[in-house]
């Protein structure tokens, strides 16, 4: 494991990667190696549902990267954050179709547009969905439908605080002060355990207010806090025009200046640090400024990098428990590809970034 900066203070450098294993992905020993595998590659924080199986098992991919490290003398460790939502959100929801209503002769083109692999012929493996959605507009027969769920504040402190995690992401739209604050409520008492906060928005009209409205209300805080500017949920592995949206609405959020740090998402892959180090908007000479956006954060790109070693891994015979440092090869095959990824960032502040179109 590379000896990186602690993860805050990257945020401080400008220098911050973020993993999201995705807020509704509940498919535990890709959770678990990814952990593992993004950790080696020195990620800052590993962003996961709010479930205690999905902590557990990515605490759990934590500690065996940290064992797996311990001779190289680094001790920093990224951040575990949950995620919530304060309302309908497109990243809590899982598809849902009755196979048996599927015609005999259909193409199945849901099977193959699903980036998490998670249909087949007995339709939606809930553990793997995501909430992506992809596979709504193409099916033939419009049988597919969504189930959304939405955390109530009540739940929050046993099912979050209690599990260990450090940090908590909360997904909002605007126009919803007062879901945001029933939420709050109920968070603002556990704060002191908490060392991160983030709020991710959509773009929307109003959206500025409707931020400073929330930052407001979230100050004063002991935790560090985040903007995280969701551009084009869950697509940065669609291609490389997506990262167009997360960067746009990043230097929006960036210049209203709230309190905080900005990091993108939503659409973000391997051509986003390029592309905002062609614009200028990585961190700048000014050590004070906070006039940057201060990381980026990874989801259906930095897993989909990532899938063909674990299905490979998954796939073998001989591994019982899937458990990735049980094949090394296939290891440091994750950890380097990993590693490209979390490199951009990490190397952006030295002046070593390639840029792209």
């Amino acid at each position: 494991m590379k000896n990186y900066e602690s993860p805050l203070h990257a945020l401080e450098q400008g220098t911050w990667f973020k993993l999201i294993c995705g807020a509704s992905y509940q498919h535990l020993p890709a959770i678990r190696n990814l952990a593992l595998a993004y950790t080696l590659a020195g990620a800052d924080c590993i962003d996961v549902a709010a479930d205690p199986a999905v902590i557990s098992a990515a605490k759990d991919g934590i500690l065996a990267a940290r064992e797996l490290a311990r001779s190289s003398g680094s001790h920093d460790k990224p951040l575990l954050m949950a995620s919530l939502n304060d309302g309908e959100d497109p990243h809590f929801r899982k598809a849902e179709f009755d196979p048996k209503s599927c015609p005999t002769d259909c193409p199945r083109p849901c099977e193959r547009v699903c980036p998490a692999q998670a249909i087949n012929s007995t339709g939606v493996i809930d553990e793997r969905c995501y909430g992506c959605g992809r596979c709504i507009p193409i099916c033939p027969q419009q049988l597919i439908f969504t189930r959304s769920h939405i955390y109530t504040p009540e739940a929050i402190a046993p099912l979050v605080i209690a599990s260990g995690v450090e940090a908590i992401e909360i997904h909002t739209q605007v126009g919803r002060v007062a879901d945001f604050t029933r939420l709050w409520q109920a968070i603002a008492p556990q704060l002191d355990k908490l060392q991160l906060i983030a709020v991710s928005c959509t773009d929307g009209e109003g959206l500025i207010d409707y931020l400073w409205e929330i930052a407001d209300l979230m100050q004063p805080s002991p935790a560090t806090l985040i903007w995280q500017t969701d551009g084009r949920s869950m697509s940065g592995d669609i291609g490389k025009g997506t990262t167009h949206a997360a960067i746009k609405l990043g230097a929006k959020v960036m210049e209203a200046k709230l309190p905080g740090f900005v990091q993108l998402a939503g659409g973000t892959n391997e051509y986003t640090v390029a592309k905002l180090d062609k614009l200028k908007l990585l961190k700048p000479r000014s050590p004070k400024s906070h006039n940057y956006i201060a990381g980026v954060a990874y989801g259906s790109y930095a897993r989909t990098l990532l899938s063909p070693i674990l299905d490979r891994l998954e796939n073998q015979p001989s591994t019982s428990d899937a458990c990735l440092e049980t094949n090394p090869q296939l290891l440091w095959e994750a950890v380097a590809l990993a590693r490209s990824l979390v490199s951009q960032i990490k190397s952006s502040s030295k002046g070593q970034v390639t840029s792209c179109g």
